[in-house]
């Protein structure tokens, strides 16, 4: 896909995507091979390449193949097969998907990359019952196959110790309150179970209330039901939030869309709206804006984040 392409979804609210699909395959009972199918948003990828020379990092996490030297940079290469716990003896992987998010660069090994599909976030589904429990997002339902789509965040949060970087201390998040914080309820809305219970465990230490939205679809669903009570009540919205903090990348509606209905809404005028992303690069910041968004954070800054939700509800 060209940059320009990927600059048109990233900026219009069109509530599409285009998606890279790969395999991991494993062995079946048989010893058969049995293909299995997975997605990744283009806008984290990088490049596919040949898999090269894999170099042994001592004591590194089991799930890391090595390390891969890619022109000037040095890059972790993750083995996916292992993370998601697959029987893959004998199968070859020989392909690396060079991924950058969240301000870092790092290469996943599968064993095949299929195609690219635009779709609408619609119809990417919610993961159901213990298909969401661990690293899927969300699931596309194609023809004659399912992908899933994974969650990359997490996954390598977990593998590369990024996760620390959650983990923040009450007292750094309360500071100095120069207001009531507590006065205060932020709708935020995150697709990855992972992220969003940081995002709120966060917010709540700093002292704001929460409200939690698993994609755009259900927290466009919840601003249209407060609006409609605050409207048979005679009151404006503020009496029951004050600010969305939204993801972009999420199953059924994503952020941007949610941010262009949010600012087609006579009634929402002044709802503050912070992005949280791990594409927030500079040159999607200004388009974003340009959407509609107060301020943009690039995971995983949690400070930060709370430090801007304090600048717009002040």
């Amino acid at each position: 896909m060209t940059d320009d392409k990927q600059k048109i979804l990233l900026e219009s609210g069109t509530n599409e995507l285009e998606i890279v699909e790969f395999r991991i395959d494993e062995r079946g009972a048989n010893g058969d091979t049995v293909p299995c199918y997975y997605g990744v948003n283009v806008a984290k990828v990088r490049e596919i390449i040949r898999r090269p020379t894999t170099y042994k990092i001592p004591n590194s996490h089991p799930a890391v193949e090595g390390m891969m030297q890619l022109r000037d940079s040095v890059l972790a290469v993750i083995n996916l097969a292992h993370v998601l716990g697959k029987s893959d003896q004998g199968l070859a992987a020989d392909r690396v998907v060079v991924l950058e998010f969240n301000r870092l660069t790092v290469g996943i090994l599968v064993h095949s990359v299929s195609c690219i599909y635009r779709i609408s976030w619609e119809q990417v589904e919610p993961p159901a019952g213990a298909l969401g429990a661990d690293n899927v997002t969300g699931v596309v339902k194609m023809k004659d196959r399912i992908i899933l789509i994974l969650d990359f965040e997490k996954i390598v949060a977990e593998i590369c110790g990024r996760d620390i970087l959650y983990q923040i201390e009450a007292e750094q998040m309360s500071g100095e309150q120069v207001f009531d914080r507590s006065s205060c309820r932020i709708l935020v809305a995150d697709d990855s179970r992972f992220i969003r219970n940081n995002i709120c465990s966060s917010l709540r230490c700093a002292g704001y209330r929460v409200e939690e939205a698993e994609n755009g679809a259900d927290a466009w669903e919840m601003i249209k039901r407060i609006l409609e009570r605050c409207s048979n009540d005679g009151v404006p919205y503020t009496s029951e939030f004050n600010m969305l903090i939204t993801d972009i990348e999420m199953p059924q509606m994503d952020g941007l869309h949610l941010t262009s209905l949010i600012r087609k809404e006579s009634a929402l005028q002044g709802l503050p709206v912070l992005i949280f992303s791990s594409l927030a690069t500079e040159d999607n910041k200004r388009k974003w804006c340009d959407l509609g968004a107060n301020a943009i954070v690039t995971k995983p800054d949690l400070p930060n984040l709370v430090q801007l939700a304090d600048s717009l509800l002040q």
